[in-house]
Parts: C-alpha cells; structure tokens; sequence
C-alpha cells in the first residue's frame, strides 16, 4: 500500500534530476556520459526510489571498492540492507559509517535508530533519533523524515512494556502455524471454527511473482469439544481457494459467510476487491462472488466484516475520499441485496497511514483494528474502538504484551471475550508471521459491563434459529425483533430468504421478548430467557412457526 508513496517519491526524484533547468540537465547528462563514481551513485539513487534495493545495493558496493572507508557510501549500503530486512548487515554498516565520520550523512542516525527500535534497543535508538535531530539541521526535514512519530513509538513501547496487560499469550504451534506466511485468523461467535490464510504450499504450487512466496490459500480449524482443542488446520473445503491469491479477512458471526479479498487480473479494479462465499448445507463453501458496488471500487478494497446482526458491514478501502492510504468504511444493508452509501469512519479511527484488519466484537460496538498510525509501540499494534450514539471513542492500544515492537495486527475474539487470535512476526515463531491466541481471562478487552460474569457465565450470548411458514413447511424472510424487560429494543435480523435461518448477539442473564410480525400471518410475541452457560458459549435456538391469519 506504500508503493504509490515510493513511485511519487521515484517520480520526484527523476524531475527534479531530468526536468528541471536546461543547464542542470545537460551538467548531469555530462556527468552520465563520463561515467564514474558520481554517475553511478546517481544511478544507484536511482534504483532506491524505484524500490529496486538490490540493484542500488550492487552498484553503492562498486563504489565502495574503490574507496573502502567512504563513510556516506556505507550508509548507503547500510540503507539498501535495512530495506531487504538485512538486519545484521544493516546494522554492522551502519555502525561501521558511524565509527568513521558520524557527520558523513545525517540519515545514518535515523538509519540507526530504526535498526535499534526493531532490536528493541530503545535508548540507544532514541539517542540516534535526537542526533539526527540536532545533526540534519532543517525543521522541513525533521518533519519529512517522521522521525517524531519514530520517537513517540518508542516512548509509547517504555509505557506500554512498563506496565503490561494481565495476559497470556501463546504461539498456535504447528496445528495452526507453518514455517510459511500464517495469518489474519478470525473466529466465528460460537467460538468452534477458525479461519486464517497462509503461503504454505496449498491448492497451488505456483510461485506468486511479486514477492517469490506461494500464492495464499484459507485454511480451517475446528474446535473439538471433547479434547478442548483446535483441529490440525486443512484447507477449507469447497470452492474458496484456486490456483491465484485468496485471503480470508473475516468469518461473519454465524459462520455462514466468510469475506475476502481476491486481486482478480479480469476484474475492473487492479488492487484487489471484496469478495463473500456462503456456507452450503453440504458443509462446503460456495465459489466466491464480488461484493459489487457500491462496496467495491476501481481501487483498492482490502477486507470487511459484517456485524451480527447482518446490516453494518466495515471494509478497508483505498478509494479516493479518505485520509490516509487504505481507511476504514461502513456501509449500512438497504435491502437484502442493496446497500446505502459507504461512510468514512472519520479522523477518530482514520489516519495518515494504513488502517486495517478488522473485527466487530460480538458486542456490535466494539471494533478491533489494525494501525501504526495511532499510539503505535512501532510497526502495526492492534486498537480498539467503541460505538456509543453513532460516535466512535478514541482508539486504545491494546497494551503489550499483545503488542510489541514488532507487526502485530489482525485480532479475533471469543464471544466469552476469554480469547483472542491475532498475527504477529514477533520473534519465537515457527517462520514469518505466525497465528497466536492470548488467555484474556484477567483483562477486560470489551467494556465493564460486558465483561462482568452472570452466574458464573460470560454475559454475551447467541440466540438464533429459524422462521418457517407452517403451511408451506419452507423458511420464509422475516424481520426478528428483540425487547429487553424494560421495553426498549435491543437488536433485530432478518432471517434468510429460503432456510429460514436467523442469528443475533445478546447480553446473557436477562429475559427478552422476541416478536416477528409479518403481514398476512398470526405475530409472533413470546418470552425468551437467556441463561449464562458455565462456559463457553451460551447459546439459545428458537425455531418459529407462522401460520397464515
């Protein structure tokens, strides 16, 4: 999602070294034509902007052969490594040019300073940080050189680690992770199937050109109740997967749906767009098939969620109208297959930089997200928000050790609010990003009153079931409505056109009245106690019968 930013970048760069004063040109085509350092130089500058790392890497090394102490040079040596994740390499040159003239080339504290954060070397990182300050000497590039967002990261990691959650976090093993790419797993609100995507070699064998890794396929665990464990993860069954990129970005509530993100080379968008895949009653998943507009656009869509209720969806989109690169929208279901119009979530989720990997709690108001643009403790951290009266709070991190130094993104959450899944390249994984899963028993990750116990149960819970029309003996569509004990409404659904089926999330512990009135049949107006399971997730199944008036 940086590659436009770098293509300006390597855009810039060649106007103002080819476009600009006549003489200007033709001193550097002079310069081009005589060869030497210089011209190479320019040339390996060249290469950097246009994200070629290991052509610029090559020529800086040409350059270095014939003056080995060059201290400007090793820098940028040292800068061609950083961006390969040559981290040691990295950090040995650009020690090494420090050592021999620490003014040769400001960005090498800069340089330093990444390196360090990354080695979780804080005040040795923020010593470079501030020397880069003092030594670059122009506020315009202190400011383009975001080395103050670099600064609050790493204060931000000092709090965070000095004051850690109440959690455990464990990496999934190799029921779950591989020595590949794992990620972005989520899990549905019963709590018994988990969904993630990795590059190990699935449906295909295929190398994916842009970065030499096997294509991405979904994979599936199931929860054995009996062992109290997750499955081996196997490809998910069906027609998800196919021999190109397929990413799973999230499991709606009732595991009916799964939304993801597929870059189709057919499709009218060449960033990638929203695709869902229904569950069959042959326990198979259909052949995805694009959300269309107005959810997908000529740009980038990266993902979404749907509330459980079935009528908020929350995508990722690069479309023009944002504030940063990829943001953060919600759109509101119209009709069973139209939608209104997306809104921007605003500057109170919406940053600068990349926001993403989303999940909406059982709650209905609880969003997680991904973002480094927030209080980040350096690379992406994970955040949460809360809808009260359609006003999004103000994103909190969701502390350390959750969060760490390095990318952690892509959380789930148990409708027990007991455990949690997330991604992360942390060290101590099996290879790449791993899947891990986090004990929150001790941490309140949803609101007080979310989290509290109702006899010794979780307070959330799952009411679902079906409406069927008696005399046809078919499921019918119908809108459920839920009321609490006081009155006021507290959710509704429409069940499927066809099975008949419905879903909703309530707060366990209370009694409700669920009413379907629908025209031409007898209402529906009846009583339903919710009691807390033990553990677990509480689920309560009513099937309805309408007869015709």
């Amino acid at each position: 999602m940086k590659k436009g930013m770098y293509l300006l970048m390597f855009s810039m760069f060649i106007f103002g070294a080819v476009s600009a004063q006549e003489k200007t040109t033709e001193n550097k085509q002079n310069v081009f034509d005589k060869g030497g350092d210089v011209a190479k130089m320019l040339l390996a500058e060249q290469k950097f902007y246009a994200m070629d790392y290991a052509g610029a890497l090559a020529i800086y090394k040409d350059v270095l052969a014939g003056k080995p102490n060059d201290a400007n040079v090793i820098f940028h040596i040292a800068e061609c490594q950083y961006e390969l994740k040559l981290m040691k390499d990295a950090r040995e040159n650009a020690e090494k040019a420090k050592g021999i003239d620490p003014k040769a080339n400001a960005y090498n504290s800069l340089l330093l300073g990444k390196i360090y954060q990354i080695e979780d070397m804080k005040d040795e990182a923020l010593a470079e940080y501030n020397a880069f300050k003092e030594n670059v000497g122009s506020p315009k590039k202190v400011a383009e050189s975001e080395v103050e967002r670099y600064i609050l990261q790493v204060n931000t990691a000092k709090e965070q680690m000095a004051n850690p959650v109440d959690v455990k976090v464990e990496n999934m093993g190799d029921v779950i992770n591989s020595e590949f790419e794992d990620k972005a797993p989520m899990v549905s609100a019963d709590g018994k199937t988990l969904i993630f995507t990795s590059q190990r070699p699935g449906k295909s064998s295929a190398v994916n050109p842009d970065d030499g890794m096997y294509f991405e396929d979904i994979y599936i665990s199931r929860w054995d109740t009996l062992k109290k464990a997750w499955s081996d993860a196997e490809l998910i069954p069906g027609s998800l997967n196919t021999e190109g990129q397929d990413a799973a970005t999230s499991i709606s509530p009732d595991g009916k749906q799964i939304f993801l993100f597929k870059n189709d080379i057919e499709a009218e968008s060449r960033g990638g767009d929203i695709y869902v895949s229904r569950l069959s009653s042959s326990g198979k998943w259909g052949a995805p098939k694009s959300m269309g507009k107005p959810i997908n656009t000529t740009y980038a869509e990266l993902g979404a969620c749907i509330s459980p209720d079935g009528k908020t969806l929350y995508f990722v989109s690069e479309r023009q109208g944002g504030l940063g690169m990829a943001d953060i929208w919600m759109i509101k279901r119209k009709t069973r297959t139209e939608w209104e119009k997306p809104v921007n979530l605003g500057d109170a989720i919406n940053t600068g930089e990349d926001e993403g990997g989303l999940f909406l709690a059982p709650d209905g108001k609880t969003l997680f997200f991904t973002s480094k643009g927030h209080s980040s403790m350096g690379g992406y951290d994970i955040f949460k928000t809360v809808n009260e009266g359609g006003k999004w709070s103000t994103p909190v991190n969701l502390g350390y050790p959750i969060n760490t130094i390095y990318n952690d993104y892509c959380f789930s959450l148990s409708i027990d609010a007991k455990t949690g899944y997330f991604t992360s390249n942390r060290k101590g994984g099996l290879g790449g990003r791993d899947v891990y899963m986090v004990d929150l028993s001790n941490y309140m990750v949803l609101e007080k009153d979310m989290k509290k116990k109702v006899d010794g149960g979780p307070v959330m819970a799952i009411l679902k079931g079906d409406v069927f029309d008696a005399g046809a003996g078919a499921g019918m569509e119908a809108e459920v409505v839920v009321y609490d004990e006081t009155g006021a409404k507290v959710g509704s659904t429409n069940s499927s056109e066809g099975s008949g089926e419905y879903f909703l999330t309530l707060l366990a512990g209370k009694t409700y009245q669920v009413k379907i009135d629908v025209k031409g049949f007898k209402p529906i107006d009846e009583k339903v106690d919710i009691v807390a399971a033990k553990e677990g997730a509480t689920t309560v199944v009513k099937h309805y019968l309408l007869y015709k008036k």
